[in-house]
């Protein structure tokens, strides 16, 4: 394979699996712990408006997932799923340590860290944003990465 097919398939790769997690997670802030048991874990953990936040990050999740799936908008998504994964650390994981298994940070960090990689390289060939916009928005957006 050539650096520009395992390019492509890294990324596709990259945003299908991250899409997926993100969009696992908002579903089960929907249906297994609903928005009302989602407002109430996050206030208890301290994250400010809580009844706000709650709705927005299960939106952002499940939505903005499905969006990495298919690749559109991948970099604003991603961009935004940054934001959710860094509060989500500060707020809530950071005290816990490490490992998932204590609460602690591990996993939101990788999911921030894969996240800030699409929102650098943007979503690939492969890609709704490539087939709808080609190269020139994902160009003019790379200056604001």
């Amino acid at each position: 394979m050539n650096k520009q097919a395992l390019t492509t398939t890294a990324l596709a790769a990259l945003r299908i699996i991250l899409g997926f997690l993100f969009a696992a997670h908002g579903w089960q802030k929907f249906n297994e712990w609903t928005i009302a048991g989602t407002q109430a874990s996050f206030a208890k953990m301290g994250v400010p408006a809580a009844d706000v936040m709650a709705p927005a990050i299960a939106v952002l999740e499940l939505a903005g997932g499905i969006a990495l799936i298919l690749g559109i908008l991948t970099r604003v998504v991603a961009a935004l799923l940054v934001l959710d994964m860094l509060g989500a650390l500060f707020l809530v994981h950071a005290p816990a340590g490490v490992f998932a298994a204590n609460g602690g940070y591990e996993l939101v960090l990788l999911l921030a860290a894969a996240s800030f990689a699409l929102a650098l390289t943007g979503a690939g060939r492969l890609s709704l944003d490539r087939a709808l916009f080609g190269r020139r928005p994902e160009s003019r957006l790379a200056v604001l990465a």
